[in-house]
Protein backbone atom coordinates (compact mmCIF):
# COMPACT_ATOMS: atom_id res chain seq x y z
CA UNK A 1 0.00 0.00 0.00
CA UNK A 2 3.05 2.50 0.16
CA UNK A 3 2.87 3.64 -3.42
CA UNK A 4 0.23 5.72 -2.08
CA UNK A 5 3.69 8.12 -0.78
CA UNK A 6 5.39 7.39 -4.10
CA UNK A 7 6.05 11.64 -4.25
CA UNK A 8 5.65 12.26 -0.53
CA UNK A 9 8.78 14.09 1.54
CA UNK A 10 10.92 11.10 3.17
CA UNK A 11 9.25 10.13 6.10
CA UNK A 12 12.09 9.54 9.17
CA UNK A 13 10.04 9.40 12.16
CA UNK A 14 7.09 6.93 11.30
CA UNK A 15 7.85 3.89 9.66
CA UNK A 16 5.50 3.45 6.75
CA UNK A 17 6.51 0.28 4.58
CA UNK A 18 3.49 -1.56 6.46
CA UNK A 19 1.24 0.90 5.37
CA UNK A 20 -1.58 1.46 6.75
CA UNK A 21 0.04 0.16 9.60
CA UNK A 22 2.38 3.27 11.11
CA UNK A 23 5.02 2.73 13.41
CA UNK A 24 6.48 5.23 14.88
CA UNK A 25 10.44 4.67 14.54
CA UNK A 26 11.79 4.98 18.83
CA UNK A 27 15.27 6.44 17.61
CA UNK A 28 13.00 9.39 15.97
CA UNK A 29 12.36 10.68 18.91
CA UNK A 30 14.45 13.41 19.87
CA UNK A 31 14.25 16.74 20.36
CA UNK A 32 13.35 18.88 17.93
CA UNK A 33 11.61 16.30 16.01
CA UNK A 34 8.00 17.17 16.10
CA UNK A 35 8.12 19.46 12.95
CA UNK A 36 9.30 16.51 11.06
CA UNK A 37 6.66 14.50 13.03
CA UNK A 38 3.67 17.33 11.49
CA UNK A 39 4.76 16.90 8.11
CA UNK A 40 4.47 13.53 8.42
CA UNK A 41 1.15 13.66 9.67
CA UNK A 42 -0.02 16.19 7.36
CA UNK A 43 1.15 13.52 4.63
CA UNK A 44 -0.61 10.50 6.41
CA UNK A 45 -3.81 12.56 6.76
CA UNK A 46 -2.90 14.08 3.12
CA UNK A 47 -3.93 10.14 1.84
CA UNK A 48 -7.21 10.38 2.58
CA UNK A 49 -6.63 6.17 3.59
CA UNK A 50 -7.67 4.64 7.27
CA UNK A 51 -4.33 4.13 9.17
CA UNK A 52 -3.42 2.91 12.62
CA UNK A 53 -0.48 4.57 14.88
CA UNK A 54 1.81 1.89 16.38
CA UNK A 55 4.42 2.76 18.62
CA UNK A 56 7.06 0.28 20.30
CA UNK A 57 7.88 -0.33 23.70
CA UNK A 58 10.64 1.88 25.40
CA UNK A 59 9.42 5.11 23.88
CA UNK A 60 11.87 7.50 24.67
CA UNK A 61 10.82 10.85 26.23
CA UNK A 62 10.21 13.59 23.96
CA UNK A 63 10.85 17.35 25.04
CA UNK A 64 7.97 19.92 26.51
CA UNK A 65 8.70 21.71 23.48
CA UNK A 66 8.00 19.10 20.98
CA UNK A 67 5.14 17.58 23.12
CA UNK A 68 3.26 21.22 22.60
CA UNK A 69 4.05 21.28 19.17
CA UNK A 70 2.59 17.97 18.84
CA UNK A 71 -0.46 18.53 21.37
CA UNK A 72 -1.04 21.78 19.07
CA UNK A 73 -1.45 19.99 15.52
CA UNK A 74 -3.10 17.20 17.14
CA UNK A 75 -5.54 19.62 18.35
CA UNK A 76 -5.96 21.52 14.88
CA UNK A 77 -6.44 18.01 13.26
CA UNK A 78 -8.51 16.62 15.77
CA UNK A 79 -11.50 15.82 13.34
CA UNK A 80 -9.47 14.34 9.78
CA UNK A 81 -7.13 12.44 12.63
CA UNK A 82 -10.65 10.47 14.13
CA UNK A 83 -11.46 10.05 10.76
CA UNK A 84 -8.98 8.52 9.56
CA UNK A 85 -6.61 7.39 12.64
CA UNK A 86 -8.71 4.44 13.38
CA UNK A 87 -6.53 4.14 16.65
CA UNK A 88 -3.02 4.57 18.34
CA UNK A 89 -1.50 1.40 20.01
CA UNK A 90 1.37 1.34 22.23
CA UNK A 91 3.28 -1.59 23.05
CA UNK A 92 3.99 -2.51 26.65
CA UNK A 93 5.43 -5.90 27.96
CA UNK A 94 4.59 -4.90 31.60
CA UNK A 95 1.24 -5.22 33.23
CA UNK A 96 1.74 -2.69 35.42
CA UNK A 97 3.00 -0.07 33.29
CA UNK A 98 -0.14 -1.13 31.20
CA UNK A 99 -2.20 -0.33 33.44
CA UNK A 100 -0.88 3.14 34.46
CA UNK A 101 -0.98 4.04 30.29
CA UNK A 102 -4.32 2.53 30.04
CA UNK A 103 -5.61 5.55 32.37
CA UNK A 104 -3.44 7.86 30.17
CA UNK A 105 -5.01 6.78 26.92
CA UNK A 106 -8.34 7.42 27.98
CA UNK A 107 -7.85 11.52 28.77
CA UNK A 108 -5.86 11.44 25.32
CA UNK A 109 -8.96 9.91 23.41
CA UNK A 110 -11.38 12.78 25.19
CA UNK A 111 -8.84 15.38 24.29
CA UNK A 112 -7.77 13.93 20.33
CA UNK A 113 -10.63 11.79 19.51
CA UNK A 114 -8.48 8.48 18.51
CA UNK A 115 -9.05 5.57 20.28
CA UNK A 116 -5.91 4.59 22.31
CA UNK A 117 -5.01 0.98 23.51
CA UNK A 118 -1.67 -0.74 25.45
CA UNK A 119 -0.74 -3.73 23.91
CA UNK A 120 1.39 -6.58 25.58
CA UNK A 121 3.66 -7.00 22.44
CA UNK A 122 3.98 -5.72 18.87
CA UNK A 123 2.38 -9.26 17.52
CA UNK A 124 -0.35 -8.40 19.50
CA UNK A 125 -0.37 -4.41 18.51
CA UNK A 126 -0.61 -5.50 15.11
CA UNK A 127 -3.44 -8.01 15.36
CA UNK A 128 -5.38 -5.60 17.52
CA UNK A 129 -4.68 -2.87 14.80
CA UNK A 130 -5.94 -4.75 11.47
CA UNK A 131 -9.15 -5.40 13.76
CA UNK A 132 -9.45 -1.68 14.15
CA UNK A 133 -8.91 -0.95 10.53
CA UNK A 134 -11.34 -3.56 9.56
CA UNK A 135 -14.12 -2.38 11.75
Amino acid sequence: MTQVFEHATPFTVHDIAAFPLVWTRREAVRPGYAAQWEREMDELLRQQFPFVILMPERQAEEEHADRKVRALWLKRNKEALARLCKAVIAVEPDALKRVALNAQAALAVKAFGVPMAIAPSAQAAQELARERLAG
